[in-house]
């Protein structure tokens, strides 16, 4: 006797959800192995080519090629490599061709239905819908690989407020990405990069699970809020305040702040009469980028508990060039001795002092290896490629993996999880300080910072009053 209709859409549902994973995970690995094999041939290819002219002509051909499908791979699966857009579509890391790919993608992943996320909501809070708000709007203001976020406006108090609703069923899909990515790590770490990647890739699946909890979130975000507040006479970023009994670990409702996104702050600046790359517009910039650094600093060096996501979709440029940092799904713990050894690395990079940041890294767990008789200078540049967000003069991309990178030179077999979150914050800083058109270092605006955590903590020892050390930063930049 045949099955009813709706048992075999049933039977479909239940087959089509166990073979998503290896259906995804084939989709992967063809799409990767395809970027990285046409790089290894252009390689290749360059490695024949003598004219300069004609060699940079073929790599920023491979480089669009390599854009396109980069592109298709995040945006069609979704899912972790639409964090992995986050990352790679910085003007400091990738190719320019790739950054005006990914940049595209932030905010723009598929959204979950109206009616589903009107189930969500109300399973989580037990209460019928229309009780609980007085308008909700459909569009979502954004959407993310996790969750996507409305406006609404409160029925109890008439508070227009952000609401942020987890995708149902996104949570296994990621598990999934993870563990195609940490076997691609290992595999590029094997035979390509001189750099221990598979790290870095647990450091993201313990970040990722935690992502999935927004009751931890909500609790992320009122202490970060809290932080700030006593650090200072006036906070240098806006953290939205979270709206009492509204959390659960799928729904978070919290304040809506306005605010103009960062990528769109010239364009912002342009409609309102602005030269974007005025002196008006760069002494805004300087602003923004100054109060966003110094609450990090304040965050990893003071307190060792951080927002540990600071990608442009995360940044609103509020009234008077006020500062909104959003998104605590992400954040950072860093035990007390970690912390205290990055902030003598701070101190030894800030002062370019060669000795102290050799010793620095050695504190923070950074196992390296060399063959390189200017070792001292080699570890130098590398910390500041990993942990500062200032470049050399007329230079826009500064990659940990690029062909002059000293990971060519000093291998970095050990790279401790804990700082993975501390190595992505910096190198998003960095994007948004290239983005800016500015030139900035954050060590040495957090030196201060750091100086003070160490005193804190009883290690003035590790507190070195001398002049800088500049001829290496001469001859580097």
């Amino acid at each position: 006797m045949p099955l009813p209709l709706a048992q075999v859409q049933e039977l479909r549902d239940r087959l089509s959800d166990r073979f998503r994973p290896w259906s995804r995970s084939a989709q992967f690995w063809v799409r990767a192995v395809d970027i990285y094999g046409s790089y290894k041939v252009c390689q290749l290819r360059a490695g024949f080519i003598r004219d300069e002219e004609e060699r940079e002509a073929m790599w920023e051909q491979q480089h669009e090629i390599g854009a396109q499908k980069m592109y298709s791979l995040c945006s069609e699966l979704g899912g972790l490599f639409l964090k992995a857009a986050q990352i790679l579509g910085k003007p400091d890391l990738a190719p320019m061709a790739w950054v005006k790919r990914l940049v595209t993608l932030c905010d723009k992943a598929p959204s979950t239905p109206i009616e589903v996320v009107r189930e969500v909501v109300e399973r989580q809070f037990c209460k019928n819908f229309d009780e609980i708000f007085d308008y909700f709007e459909v569009e979502p203001v954004g959407s993310a690989s996790i969750a996507q976020v409305h406006r609404a406006r409160l029925k109890s108090s008439m508070t227009d407020v952000a609401v942020k609703v987890q995708h149902p069923g996104a949570e296994r899909l990621m598990m999934v990405d993870i563990r195609n990515m940490q076997a691609f790590a290992l595999f590029l770490q094997k035979y390509d990069i001189n750099f221990d990647m598979f790290s870095a890739t647990k450091e993201m699946e313990k970040q990722i699970c935690y992502e999935f909890d927004f009751v931890r979130e909500a609790r992320a975000m009122e202490r970060i809020r809290e932080f700030l507040r006593v650090t200072n006479k006036k906070p240098p970023v806006m953290v939205p305040r979270v709206i009492p009994g509204m959390v659960t670990r799928e729904v978070l409702v919290m304040e809506f702040i306005e605010g103009t996104p960062i990528m769109n702050l010239s364009n912002e600046m342009s409609k309102r009469g602005i030269d974007p790359v005025g002196k008006l517009a760069a002494m805004a910039k300087q602003k923004i980028l100054t109060n966003l650094t110094l609450a990090y600093g304040q965050m990893i060096l003071k307190d060792g508990f951080f927002h540990a996501d600071p990608h442009p979709g995360n940044i609103l440029i509020c009234k008077n060039t006020e500062v909104a940092l959003l998104d605590y799904g992400q954040v950072k713990e860093m035990p007390e001795d970690l912390r205290l050894a990055y902030a003598n690395l701070v101190i030894a990079m800030a002062d370019d002092d060669l000795p102290a940041t050799k010793e620095s890294l050695r504190e923070l767990g950074l196992e390296t290896s060399s063959m390189v008789d200017n070792e001292l200078e080699e570890l130098f540049e590398l910390s500041l490629r990993m942990f500062d967000t200032r470049l050399p003069p007329g230079v826009t991309v500064l990659s940990p993996f690029a062909d002059d990178s000293s990971l060519n030179k000093i291998g970095v077999e050990n790279f401790p999880e804990e700082l993975f979150s501390v190595l992505r914050t910096i190198q998003l800083l960095r994007g948004l300080t290239v983005g800016m058109g500015l030139r900035f270092s954050c060590a040495q605006q957090w030196r201060p910072i750091a100086e003070e955590a160490l005193l804190k903590a009883g290690r003035v020892k590790d507190v070195k009053s001398k002049r800088p050390r500049r001829s290496f930063l001469r001859r580097l930049f």
